[in-house]
């Protein structure tokens, strides 16, 4: 890390990133370039880009704790799986292939956003579950914990989805519902990288200084305007991630 340029640069993209993450999910799109522009290698990116955005994460968790947009009581059970499974997920990464995943992930997040421009209601208000919260929610709650730690892009974009169509939450409880489980998952997946020494503590401390604001602005805001602000930021995150993993996949 090279002076006060850089440290303001970090502590920016931690803000942006901290705002959209909490909206949509998606500020690794933000943080990761901006860790690998300071030099660090990609696995010490990925693992301190794990840190920075737990703590964004916690503080819009709080906020949407508090507005009633979680239900702590479902979600005691999914969030230990989750956990378990991306540090799983986290150590499988250096076992498996991922080429193959790195053009499929894309693919789907198209699929994503196509189905939300072409569902303007979707979200609006709350449905009737179409899956079992029991069953259903521990089954996703492992898979994507999983994804999340082996590869990561668009977990939050697939937990909204989920709950939204197979749970039958409004945006804005499902949104806060992905932060609670995408912490969970995040955790499990810094605590392989900070047992392996893959965590610049400095940089990611930074960086969490901006996401802790960030991210206090950006659940304010799901708060206060809902489903209707939410969408078209959800869409545009959907497909900006979808444009750069494609590129990255045809890329290599």
């Amino acid at each position: 890390m090279h002076g006060m340029l850089t440290t303001g640069m970090l502590f920016g993209a931690g803000l942006a990133a901290g705002f959209v993450d909490a909206i949509a999910g998606g500020g690794g799109l933000i943080t990761v370039p901006m860790l690998l522009w300071t030099g660090l290698p990609p696995t010490l990116a990925l693992g301190t880009n794990k840190l920075q955005s737990s703590c964004g994460t916690t503080v819009a968790i709080w906020n949407y704790s508090r507005a009633g947009l979680i239900s702590w009581t479902r979600l005691r059970l999914p969030m230990v799986l989750a956990f378990v499974a991306a540090m799983a997920g986290s150590w499988a990464v250096s076992q498996v292939p991922r080429d193959f995943l790195r053009l499929c992930i894309p693919i789907l997040l198209g699929c994503v956003a196509v189905y939300t421009w072409t569902q303007p209601a979707l979200g609006r208000v709350a449905r009737p579950a179409k899956w079992s919260w029991s069953v259903g929610l521990m089954a996703i709650a492992g898979l994507l914990g999983f994804y999340d730690g082996f590869l990561g892009p668009g977990t939050g974009s697939f937990w909204t989805l989920a709950l939204v169509v197979g749970f039958g939450l409004d945006l804005p409880s499902a949104t806060g519902t992905t932060k609670a489980l995408n912490l969970a998952s995040n955790l499990g997946s810094l605590v392989l990288f900070l047992s392996t020494g893959f965590v610049d503590i400095r940089i990611g401390l930074i960086m969490a200084a901006g996401q802790l604001i960030g991210a206090r602005l950006g659940s304010g805001l799901v708060i206060r305007r809902g489903a209707e602000f939410i969408r078209p930021v959800f869409l545009t995150v959907v497909m900006l991630l979808t444009a750069r993993l494609l590129w990255e996949a045809l890329r290599d």
